[in-house]
């Protein structure tokens, strides 16, 4: 048996073709992301990727709308998606597949 720590890893990914990670692949990405209630991600979009996002605890603002625990989304390639924490939230997303770099933030105008 391995033993690590989900702090160990960078913002909560810990499966996927980066490091650290408990098991690389390029086939998906794994994570649990911890939010404090008002954080924010900026708008953003995966040109190859379709990720997943289970809200596990909390409330949080996805695009305007309003979600809580329990939810499942999926934002399809070239959909973006800004996120916002109302309350602390605790996410689980898969990512497939893992292409490192695959994030373009929405430009203004």
């Amino acid at each position: 048996m391995e033993k690590f720590q989900l702090d160990d890893m960078i913002r909560g990914w810990f499966v996927g073709d980066f490091t650290p990670s408990v098991h690389q692949s390029k086939d998906f990405e794994v994570a649990i992301q911890r939010y404090k209630a008002g954080d924010v991600e900026k708008d953003h979009c995966h040109k190859v990727a379709t990720e997943i996002t289970v809200i596990a605890s909390g409330r949080a603002s996805i695009n305007g709308e309003e979600f809580g625990q329990g939810t499942i989304l999926r934002m399809n390639p070239g959909e973006y998606s800004q996120f916002s924490a109302i309350t602390d939230v605790t996410t689980v997303v898969v990512k497939f597949p893992s292409v490192i770099g695959d994030k373009y933030l929405r430009e203004d105008g």
